[in-house]
């Protein structure tokens, strides 16, 4: 049995979610433990205006990753000292970094190019561990999207000898991974179907602050507006074939407002933006289904924060009736550290020199080994 930690933080911000997994010679993992390391306020409105910034300085550049990899490495020793584990029985860290920009289809004209804010040469030397980093551009390389990358791990979890499964997971952006049963000859599919928490999030803390919408109560209180729902499913990304994935870069508070009137009450542009995920999750099922010619799902299990999201939770219900939300606690792995859990089991694929994506998932030329190993 081997050790690993899995570092995430996603496009929410909120922090970084450390997993503390055990993966055996067969690459089956277990989690034993885990730690959330909330993200101080400066730090996270520092990589926001990264994230949303036309120029950015490389003095600024540098001085967020470095505080962001001190932020990790006080993840991980918090994580440790937990479980009352030392640093040298940790096989290796697994770190995803910050997303600052994905463009896998390039801007105007350019390259297509993903860009995660991390310092693994940094976390390696505070934190004593190898660290496995740079996962993403490896498969982008390869001609694929760089992401969703979590749909491997997905199916070593969750796949079903019999039925067809759904994993959604629901963080910044909402995320798909299509399960086919064992032995049926069916391609993996998974990609983004949307915004998920990083719209309603971000719509939230402009009219009543707090950095999330608690149970989706306040889109509860408001009533779809089904004319701004039309105008936003407009948006090509939800009409395009998957292999796709996005980000901020497309889905951010100046592309809502363009759609906006000025007289809209503000609870019911939070509930339609809760109406659009759920429509784009159930548009996003429907377009991996046609793809395979796979039945209704018997399955979908919900992950990431959108997973404690009720209001949420009850619009996908609604949307998917023939299909059963299932909590992924069911399954032996907690909503809240699929993701997390997904980069220090790709930390072990990558020791093991073994493919960390699927073609069929991000459109990549085929397998590949991701990631770079930097030592303690």
């Amino acid at each position: 049995m081997a050790l690993f930690v899995g570092l995430m933080s996603g496009t929410s911000l909120d922090g970084i979610d450390a997993a503390l997994v055990e993966i055996d010679s067969a690459g089956h993992p277990r989690l034993l433990g885990t730690h959330a390391e909330p993200m101080p306020d400066t730090l996270r409105e520092r990589l926001l205006l990264l994230c949303q910034a036309d120029r950015v300085a490389f003095t600024d550049l540098a001085a967020a990753e470095v505080a962001f990899c001190r932020l990790q490495a006080d993840a991980v020793r918090q994580l440790l000292a937990r479980q009352a584990i030392d640093a040298p029985r940790i096989t290796a860290i697994g770190s995803h970094g910050q997303t600052i920009e994905h463009a896998p289809w390039g801007h105007a004209e350019g390259p297509a190019y993903t860009l995660q804010l991390d310092n693994p040469s940094l976390l390696a030397e505070l934190t004593g561990c190898t660290v496995v980093a740079d996962f993403r551009r490896r498969d982008l390389a390869a001609g694929g999207q760089a992401a969703p990358l979590a749909p491997a791990f997905h199916e070593a979890l969750f796949r079903h000898p019999q039925q067809w499964q759904l994993v959604l997971n629901l963080g910044g952006f909402a995320n798909l991974t299509l399960l086919p049963p064992n032995g049926s000859g069916a391609d993996i599919l998974g990609f983004d179907t949307g915004p998920a928490n990083a719209l309603l999030d971000a719509w939230h803390a402009r009219h009543r602050g707090g950095r999330f919408d608690a149970d989706g109560a306040w889109a509860a209180s408001g009533r779809v507006d089904e004319t701004l729902l039309e105008r936003l499913l407009a948006e090509p990304f939800f009409h395009h074939p998957p292999p796709r994935s996005t980000g901020r870069e497309v889905f951010h508070l100046d592309w809502l407002g363009q759609h906006l009137t000025g007289r809209e009450r503000a609870e019911d542009v939070q509930a339609t933006l809760a109406e659009l995920t759920a429509t784009s999750v159930a548009l996003g099922i429907e377009m991996a289904r046609e793809r395979v010619g796979a039945p209704v799902a018997t399955a979908l299990i919900p992950c990431g924060g959108g997973a404690h999201n009720r209001d949420l939770l009850y619009r996908l219900a609604q949307r998917l009736p023939e299909t059963a939300l299932v909590p992924s606690s069911d399954w032996g792995w907690p909503a809240d550290w699929l993701e997390a859990g997904a980069f220090a089991w790709l930390a072990w694929r990558r020791l093991e020199h073994l493919p960390g994506n699927l073609p069929s998932v991000t459109g990549a030329a085929g397998p590949r080994v991701l990631g770079g190993v930097y030592a303690p």
